[in-house]
């Protein structure tokens, strides 16, 4: 029989990275660079590279699951489609008010990005429904066909639709998206009742908006992609990673790609989530860095940490989290990330204080690096690694880019070490620190800003530059174990293997929890199941493959933000208040540090489901047999450690020479990533296959 294959792609800022797994659990890798005119060309051509290097068939491949910046780079590089929005008469300015939250403290100079909908491509209806759903002024039709009319006169190619509390009675949205299909039934139509029926109107519209606006261009990339796909012989089904963890198929990703902007750094989360559950580590923060930017997440207790709306476009996290106003909001669950940009290829500059920093600018894919040779002039982190010896100038990518170490030297000691009057080792060291304590902000920022102790998590650390930096992270941090995947420079692909597909969904439904009809909020809650039931069965999930599970937002009445807790089986009863209190008030003391008395009312906010197609495709096997072979280790080389233990003459090993302890220093080798052991630590393999590492005191 057969060999049943099952591909993870995930699109970098530098590289696109291509993992096939077996059903018997065999794995075969490739690592290509992205093609950034047309993201789909690259899947397509490593791919076929791949099936020519190991006699694999494109027909043998049951499915493709794939982790796409396409929605998040319209959106940054301001490319998304010509929106006209509908709203109700007085709301017509709701993009551009916002909601007055500042992101640079004291900075009266910052400004606004401009709204992805331009005023004049705005236009109002008459009406209005009250907060409780009662129609205080009905919308003529002739008034819906006209606002339709005009939009359609200004060549507009896409419609989004939002109207004043219609999260609770949809009836006008639903009259004006009714005027639509007729006058223009091939335009793409973005409804907020059917987008995001909750509250607060800057964040409801910006999400209907923004689904609008990347509409066109996600479906174009994607009938791209799978125009491709058949032409190349693979006629595998096509899912996409939303940003929220969970697979969704690529029909449904056309239709709501607001659910898509952030996929492509959840894979390598969902992968950790998985290896974490498997090796009973209870709490694990996931550290990424790949070749533009670092990103950290949180996985505590099997599950991963989810925001419950997050902003595109606001540039990188730099400082604090807490600080927020900037770029376009979305309202939808995604993975919580805090991302800086510190990656291989950022580039090292001092400033006009004459102080060494770090990106956020990156050299990407093209140039890149100035050690790759190809025309860059500005020298990167990876060039100062090049210089540590951390990296082999011969061995990138399994030795497919060959290095020039020298120009790197060169460029390095004129731009960086010269001018700092600094040796060579000292300033590329510099550099590397740098970095690092960049990254660490990320770390703190999805761990004690969220009210969690970091030196209670193991870093798991994958990318192809996450293992090199992990080590120094850790020890600054006073972490004291680390975790390296199997192919951790291909995790994000490899961890789109693990994920379920899944539907979220959630309703506006403001209580006071105490004096709440329970009758009432349980039928709304079955409704939003039958919701997620019938897409799972549409998707092919039935039976004990289909699992729902139930959320509530709540906060203390009051309060502006709400904090999401799970709820149990069990009818919506009595006996839930007390349950749904607790749960808050736990959370509550665990974010902020403390909870108000027994006396002080909750309210819930937003109900919540999410339905999970369980073992799509097939499950991932414990242990996976990486096709492609090791290489001969190269001879020991010196290696920088700092000021206190200068350049080590350090081993350099394979993955598979860790079966028994070994002391660092050391340097492991692989195809697509390079670890770094420093003195003062203890690694091997588990079991897995995993690399353990333990720091020593």
């Amino acid at each position: 029989m057969a060999t049943a294959l099952r591909v993870g792609v995930d699109i970098g800022g530098t590289f696109t990275d291509i993992v096939v797994l077996g059903s018997d659990g065999s794995i075969h890798t490739k690592k290509v660079s992205s093609s950034v005119d047309d993201y789909a060309r690259a899947i397509v051509d490593g791919m076929a590279e791949l099936f020519a290097e190991t006699g694999l068939a494109g027909s043998a491949i049951e499915e493709i699951r794939h982790g796409t910046t396409v929605a998040s780079n319209a959106i940054l590089e301001r490319k998304g489609a010509r929106v006209g929005l509908i709203t109700t008469k007085g709301f017509r300015d709701v993009l551009e008010i916002r909601t007055l939250r500042m992101p640079r403290l004291y900075d009266l100079t910052w400004t606004k990005p401009p709204p992805l909908v331009e005023r004049y491509l705005r236009k109002v209806v008459d009406e209005r429904i009250d907060y409780k759903g009662n129609i205080e002024r009905p919308l003529d039709p002739a008034d819906a066909e006209r606002a339709v009319d005009l939009l359609l006169a200004d060549n507009v190619e896409a419609i989004a639709v939002c109207l004043i509390n219609s999260f609770t009675n949809p009836v006008h949205e639903l009259m004006i998206k009714g005027a639509v299909q007729r006058k223009a039934p091939h335009i793409p139509l973005s409804v907020s009742f059917e987008v995001l029926p909750e509250i607060k109107e800057y964040e409801r519209t910006s999400t209907t908006t923004i689904n609008a606006y990347v509409m066109p261009i996600v479906a174009i990339y994607l009938r791209a992609l799978r125009t491709g796909l058949d032409a190349a012989g693979i006629p595998a089904r096509l899912l996409l990673m939303q940003s929220n963890g969970g697979l969704t198929t690529d029909i449904a990703a056309a239709e709501k790609p607001m659910n898509i902007v952030e996929s492509g750094p959840a894979g390598g989360v969902v992968g950790a989530q998985a290896v974490a559950r498997a090796k009973k580590l209870g709490k694990i923060i996931t550290f990424d860095m790949g070749g533009t930017t670092a990103k950290a997440s949180m996985v505590e207790n099997g599950e991963v940490t989810r925001a419950q709306e997050y902003a595109v476009g606001a540039g990188i996290m730099i400082g604090s989290r807490l600080l927020t106003g900037a770029g376009y909001t979305l309202k939808v669950p995604a993975i919580d990330l805090a991302e800086v940009g510190a990656g291989g290829g950022s580039h090292v500059w001092i400033d006009a204080g004459g102080a060494l920093q770090i990106g956020p600018e990156s050299a990407g894919a093209s140039p890149g690096p100035v050690c790759y040779d190809q025309g860059g002039n500005v020298p990167t982190v990876t060039d100062a690694n090049v210089l540590l010896g951390y990296i082999n100038p011969g061995h990138l990518i399994g030795g497919a880019l060959k290095l020039n170490a020298e120009k790197a030297r060169a460029v390095f000691a004129e731009t960086i070490a010269a001018p700092l009057r600094m040796t060579m080792e000292q300033a590329a060291y510099g550099a590397h620190q740098i970095a690092a304590s960049n990254m660490i902000r990320a770390i703190r920022a999805v761990s004690s800003e969220r009210g969690r102790d970091p030196r209670e998590f193991a870093l798991f650390a994958f990318g192809g530059n996450g293992p090199l930096f992990a080590a120094g992270m850790a020890a600054a941090l006073d972490i004291k174990r680390i975790v390296v995947p199997p192919c951790a420079g291909l995790f994000s692909s490899f961890g789109l293997l693990y994920a379920d597909v899944e539907h979220h969904y959630s309703r506006t439904f403001r209580r006071i929890l105490r004096q709440a009809d329970l009758a009432e909020i349980g039928k709304a809650w079955d409704a939003l199941s039958r919701q997620a039931t019938d897409q799972l069965v549409a998707d092919g999930f039935t039976g004990a493959r289909a699992q729902l599970r139930r959320f509530a937002a709540l906060h203390y009445k009051g309060q502006t933000y709400e904090l999401v807790v799970p709820v149990i089986d069990g009818p919506i009863d009595a006996r839930m208040v007390p349950y749904l209190e607790e749960a808050f008030g736990a959370e509550h003391e665990r974010t902020y540090g403390h909870r108000a008395g027994r006396d002080e009312p909750v309210e819930l906010i937003s109900i919540q489901v999410i339905g999970a197609g369980l073992g799509a495709g097939g499950s991932v096997p414990e242990r996976v047999i990486v096709s492609r072979p090791e290489p001969v280790p190269p001879p020991p080389r010196p290696a920088y450690f700092g000021k206190e233990r200068g350049w080590i003459v350090t081993p350099v090993m394979r993955r598979s020479d860790l079966k028994e302890a070994q002391m660092g220093p050391l340097i492991i080798e692989e195809y697509d990533s390079t670890c770094v052991i420093p003195p003062n630590a203890r690694c091997e393999l588990d079991a897995g296959g995993n690399i353990i590492v333990e720091l020593c005191a």
